[in-house]
């Protein structure tokens, strides 16, 4: 429980973690987490140098305004996740059902295993995954505009 835990640490490993704890490791710097469950809002908010591996990621607004946030063999789940992202890596990752207007203004090198919902004006970058269920890109896109999206074969 609690409310902004890990905000404004640095130089951290962490291994197990759970928490339903609000607003978990927002402005966070050079972190390592492993085997994690966190079940929260505005996970990751404007972290730098963070990976997560193994992990179960549960909320909305994960990973907003981070910088170099690699998130490797994790499930993720809840609205508008990894949006405004600088440098964001998924490797072997899922996505719950849940997940809408992912990557919104991001640029980002994404590798998806299994569908993911809807991707929304991702900025730069490349997304492979083996379903795609929608994309929306609009007038509101950011430049360079030029981000790869494609289906697995």
């Amino acid at each position: 429980g609690g409310t902004y835990p890990f905000m404004f640490s640095h130089d951290v490993y962490v291994d197990g973690l759970e928490s339903d704890s609000k607003y978990v490791f927002q402005y966070a710097r050079n972190i390592e987490v492993h085997n994690a469950k966190i079940t929260t809002k505005d996970a990751f908010w404007e972290v730098e140098n963070v990976t997560v591996y193994d992990s179960e990621l549960n909320g909305e607004y994960l990973g907003w305004h981070s910088r170099n946030l690699r998130l490797v063999n994790c499930h993720i789940t809840g609205e508008q996740p990894l949006c405004y992202a600088h440098d964001l890596i998924l490797e072997n990752c899922t996505f719950g059902e849940d997940c809408d207007r992912a990557f919104e203004y991001s640029t980002l090198n994404a590798d998806i295993k299994g569908s993911i919902t809807n991707i929304k004006n991702p900025m730069s970058g490349r997304i492979v995954a083996d379903k795609i269920g929608s994309i929306t890109i609009d007038e509101n896109i950011k430049q360079p505009a030029d981000c790869v999206i494609e289906e697995r074969k």
